[in-house]
């Protein structure tokens, strides 16, 4: 009796086993529920979004959820291999700006893309890939890499370090996160064809609206600027500058620019040579640089601004400008997706510009013909009523007995003369093909003249007649310009006048200026140099200069020369 007891306990103890051994397997079985619904969450997660950054990041997040993983990382491949993109999940904000830089795909975290195969370790030190960390970035040991394939491609590569309460991952995190980069991969696919097809549609509106914009008769600037504008959003570029060629060549002008600090890029002159704008401008290619602070771009250089991408606006045979567009330094770099989208885009502004270009072309040939009929009523019509006019008069003045009224009437045929040369002169620059008028010497002879308005006191009178656009050398034309600022010069330090006229006239073979004034006259004395170097211009040209009183007082200065080439120029302007 007494051993009853004893014997009672003995089947116990494999029933204790056996229940702890269930609770064990319980545990297990719930704990595997539980992480297959938090798999199940994370990919429902993932796929109900379509914003591809927002489905990376979430894929980022859950990864590093479902293995109790302190920091996660999903870097993005790009065609070299390196990364185009990476996204850190774990970094507190100090940390993530303490970091110099991140990761670019090489050494350790580029074996589970090459190899296509998860890679798990317990030290990632021990990698013969390793290679080191940046500065600023934190230690990590525990590492568990897997490959993101999308339809058989490498997407990119998932990366769990430093597993919590300092343990290492293990085959079951290993298989979740696999299972959840296999189910990502549809995902992501999905996410890409979206934001690819939603890109495309907005390429194609902004080409539309550029080209519609450009033949309806916009502004070149305003459109210029539409498209600086569009290209910026489009790329996410955090600056767009549209550079054009400098008027004497050998520099690009910042002319539009679209973004923060926009107001101070344009203008800045960037030398086409040993420069990557200047290499993209001359071989009319696309570029993608790594790091605008080594691309010689002084208008980015000192501004933070790191990957860029040069796009040629137009094509190899005729590049009209250069698009340069900017991130921030720390941003993820251009990818070739985004520089075939840009590169399209730029393309079509180029063909629409051409398009604009030839529709102003049979504009402004429109108006030369108009110019060119209107010329010639003038001659064949009204030149010829006022010359008839004007013989009338004078064949009737044999007939008037009266002094007063013969006077009248010589001064009506003088009118007469004088409104003649005037048309003729008119009918001259209309046949003359249109120039700016910065450019012209009709131009530039009005413009000298209102700019000595100021020192003069007064607003010279101009009187310009015959050909002088098509007939006067552009050499003789330069010295004309150079006597008419010396002449008109002399009158404002010495003349002292209220009325000054100046008049060229451009006919038989001859250009003549004459410059009148109703001031105080030339001194018999004091310094003559500035009336000898108009004398010596003249005579370099074979032509003459003289000076002299006028009969109502002041001064007329007279400077004639041939209109052909001069042979040998004044030693000053050589």
């Amino acid at each position: 009796m007494p051993d009853a007891p004893e014997r009672s306990l003995l089947p116990r103890l494999p029933l204790d086993d056996l229940i702890s051994e269930l609770h064990v397997r319980l545990e297990s079985a719930l704990s595997t529920r539980d992480r297959v619904h938090s798999l199940l969450e994370a990919v429902l997660s993932i796929g109900s979004d379509l914003d591809l950054a927002t489905v990376l990041r979430r894929l980022t997040e859950a990864a590093a959820h479902l293995v109790d993983a302190r920091y996660a990382g999903l870097g993005v491949l790009a065609e070299d291999g390196r990364f185009a993109e990476f996204i850190p999940v774990g970094l507190e904000s100090g940390e993530a700006d303490g970091v110099d830089r991140f990761p670019h795909g090489l050494g350790i975290l580029a074996a589970p893309a090459s190899e296509r195969r998860p890679l798990r370790m317990r030290d990632l030190r021990g990698h013969p890939g390793f290679r080191g960390f940046p500065p600023g970035h934190p230690q990590m040991t525990s590492f568990l890499g897997v490959p993101i394939q999308v339809r058989g491609e490498v997407f990119g590569n998932l990366y769990l370090t430093e597993k919590r309460e300092g343990g290492e991952f293990d085959e079951d995190d290993e298989a979740i996160v696999t299972a959840l980069a296999t189910a990502a991969g549809v995902a992501i696919e999905n996410a890409r064809l979206y934001e690819e097809t939603r890109r495309r549609e907005r390429w194609l509106a902004a080409s539309t609206e550029v080209t519609t914009r450009l033949l309806s008769g916009d502004d070149t600037d305003e459109v210029l600027g539409y498209l600086a504008r569009q290209a910026r959003e489009m790329s996410g570029a955090d600056i767009a500058v549209v550079l054009l060629p400098a008027p004497g060549g050998g520099a690009l002008i910042a002319e539009i620019a679209d973004g923060p600090v926009a107001e101070e890029i344009l203008k800045t002159p960037v030398d086409m040579r040993d420069t990557r704008c200047g290499w993209v401008y001359a071989n009319g290619e696309a570029e993608m640089v790594p790091d605008l602070r080594h691309a010689q771009c002084p208008m980015l250089t000192h501004r933070g601004f790191g990957p860029g991408l040069l796009v040629p606006l137009g094509t190899p045979e005729h590049t009209r400008g250069v698009l340069l567009l900017g991130k921030e330094g720390k941003r993820s770099p251009f990818n070739d997706d985004t520089r075939r989208m840009i590169d399209a885009f730029s393309g079509q502004a180029a063909v629409a510009l051409e398009l604009a270009e030839a529709r102003r072309d049979a504009e402004r040939l429109v108006v030369l013909e108009d110019r060119d009929r209107i010329a010639k009523d003038l001659h064949d019509v009204v030149i010829q009523r006022l010359f008839a006019s004007a013989m009338t008069l004078m064949s009737t003045l044999r007939l008037i007995r009266d002094p007063e009224a013969t006077e009248r009437v010589q001064s009506t045929i003088d009118d007469l003369d004088e409104t003649i040369r005037e048309i003729r002169s008119t009918v001259f620059a209309l046949q003359t093909p249109a120039a700016p008028a910065e450019t012209s010497l009709r131009g530039r002879i009005l413009a000298a003249a209102e700019g000595a308005a100021r020192t003069l006191g007064c607003q010279p009178g101009v009187s310009l007649e015959g050909p002088i656009d098509a007939s006067v050398p552009e050499e003789i034309g330069e010295q004309l310009l150079a006597v008419l600022g010396e002449a008109l010069s002399n009158v404002a330090r010495h003349a002292r006048a209220s009325e000054v006229h100046v008049s060229v006239h451009a006919a038989d073979d001859r250009l003549v200026l004459q410059v009148d004034d109703d001031g105080c006259g030339i001194p018999e004395s004091g310094r003559r140099s500035g009336l000898r170097n108009l004398a010596e211009r003249a005579a370099a040209l074979g032509g003459d200069f003289a000076t002299g009183s006028r009969p109502s007082g002041g001064t007329a200065l007279r400077w004639s020369v041939p209109l052909c080439a001069a042979e040998d120029p004044p030693a000053g302007d050589r």
